[in-house]
């Protein structure tokens, strides 16, 4: 790799923004594609899955092999609400190779003693998620049934290009939400993308099975889209 192309690299990296080295193996001539330019590329569907499942791996084309390097940021998890579901949702997400962000400006709910280990900030969502930012490669979910916290973080959360918004609550929650979420000026393309009830329907009961379905819905919506 040239210097002027590591630096590219190291840039993007540092940026957060997902890069993909395509190395001609016949010549050995490389090149960088965003993962934003990728859709307009030559090697388009390729380079699309490899982002999609951060897969790197030499590939066939009509003009000869390629190995394709993916360089994705680390995948990240923010969460409003420092409950049940999120313990349990917490050990999931890590093993799955989530950086964690609970957000819950309630005091006895967001302490280390019950989230050890992970970003813990206990104040309101629309001081600190900025601060934390959201971006492509970041999930976010909205668990404390609490509007004065929940919304304005969905309202963050839904004018950004994280890969997954999801809510807890029942249809009805969901519909009041959306009609707030309204008022706050969302189009519905945005609402839209919210996933609520949160999770897959797997008929879960209890935090844990609840968790269960939503690491699953993540991994739908970030593999699949």
């Amino acid at each position: 790799m040239t210097p002027h192309l590591l630096r590219q690299v190291l840039e993007a990296k540092a940026a957060r923004r997902p890069v993909a080295v395509v190395t001609d193996l016949a010549t050995g001539a490389q090149r960088m594609v965003a993962r934003a330019d990728a859709v307009r590329d030559p090697l388009a569907g390729i380079l699309d899955a490899a982002f999609r499942f951060d897969k790197s791996g030499v590939e066939r084309t009509e003009q000869g092999e390629v190995f394709v390097t993916v360089h994705n940021p680390p995948l990240r998890l923010v969460i409003t609400g420092a409950v049940l579901i999120a313990q349990a949702l917490i050990p999931m997400a890590k093993a799955a190779g989530y950086d964690i962000w609970v957000v819950d400006p309630r005091g006895a709910f967001a302490t280390g003693a019950r989230f050890p280990d992970i970003q813990l900030h206990a104040e309101w969502p629309d001081e600190i998620i900025p601060q934390i930012g959201l971006d492509a490669r970041t999930a976010f979910i909205a668990l404390t049934h609490d509007p004065k916290i929940d919304d304005p973080a969905l309202a963050l959360a839904l004018t950004s290009e994280v890969f997954y918004v999801g809510a807890l609550g029942s249809r009805k929650t969901q519909a009041s939400r959306v009609e707030r979420l309204k008022a706050r000026g969302l189009d519905e393309s945005a609402l839209a993308r919210i996933h609520g009830p949160i999770g897959l329907s797997i008929g879960a009961v209890g935090a844990a099975e609840i968790a269960i379905s939503i690491m699953a819905e993540m991994t739908k919506s970030l593999r699949l889209g």
